[in-house]
């Protein structure tokens, strides 16, 4: 039953990852319908976020390469720094940093205290308020081409702030950008490229301490075949969503994370889950 449950996850996984909507928040919220009735835990879901990642350097293998070619062709001194690609380069390390710096810090949080449902179903409601927020007034004029180091550094912040489930990576970068005034494809699109060096790092570091041993209800073998699955259909939604968002608004999104938050809080008022 354990490998359905795996499957049923990683599908989870790759819907949720990209959307504004917390793919963390899902599979904490999901696992308690399962049969096993339990939380798949920090390291299975950092771990299965490698295989949507991965999916993300498929779709954007171009954009990828081309702006890693930039951005050591700048430190060899071939280029200059303010070359379009080799900035980007800079942008998403300078991004990166918060999120690093407090996982470290918050990892015991992270593992515990964060992953109660109570407060997974409260950051979906109020990141969903702020989404809708930003969404309605942010101004959507500036291209992923002005982005600067200082919007670089509040993306990431605002990254960082999805080691909480019900948050959303996504979502925090997407109206962190939206509210700086970026277009809502270009917020969406930094907001992938973003996430890659995060969430190989999160990934790998769990998976290494998670060699030899089961972390949580679900093994080695099961977190792989959630892995696989989650690549396969994160590959899909990529695509749709940036489609999607250049020509309709987040309201979608907006009015979801708020029907999921209130429905966790009634289940978890009628002992329906254990928070």
């Amino acid at each position: 039953m354990q490998w359905i449950e795996a499957i049923i996850l990683g599908l989870v996984q790759g819907l949720t990852e990209f959307l504004p909507v917390s793919s963390s928040a899902h599979l904490r919220i999901v696992g308690e319908f399962l049969p096993g009735a339990a939380d798949p835990g920090a390291a299975f879901t950092a771990i299965t976020q490698l295989g949507t990642e991965a999916a993300v350097l498929v779709y954007f293998w171009r954009d990828i390469l081309r702006i890693a070619k930039a951005w050591f062709a700048a430190l060899a001194k071939k280029i200059p720094h303010s070359d379009p690609d080799a900035r980007m380069g800079w942008l998403i390390i300078i991004g990166t940093i918060p999120i690093v710096v407090l996982g470290l810090l918050l990892e015991d949080y992270i593992d515990s205290v964060f992953r109660t449902l109570w407060l997974v179903a409260t950051m979906l409601i109020i990141f969903g308020f702020l989404l809708a927020v930003a969404d309605h007034y942010g101004k959507q004029r500036k291209p992923l081409e002005e982005l600067s180091v200082r919007d670089g550094i509040i993306f990431g912040f605002a990254q960082a702030m999805a080691l909480i489930p019900g948050v959303s990576r996504s979502g925090g970068t997407i109206t962190a950008g939206l509210l700086m005034g970026y277009t809502r494809e270009a917020a969406a699109r930094y907001s992938f490229l973003l996430a890659i060096p995060a969430v190989f790092g999160s990934g790998f570091y769990k998976l290494a301490g998670s060699i030899g041993e089961q972390s949580g209800p679900y093994s080695m073998g099961h977190t792989i075949l959630a892995t696989a699955v989650g690549f396969c259909v994160a590959y899909v939604i990529i695509g749709w969503f940036l489609k999607y968002v250049s020509n309709n608004s987040y309201t979608l999104f907006v009015n979801y994370r708020i029907l999921l938050g209130l429905f966790v809080f009634i289940c978890l008022g009628f002992g329906i889950i254990n928070a």
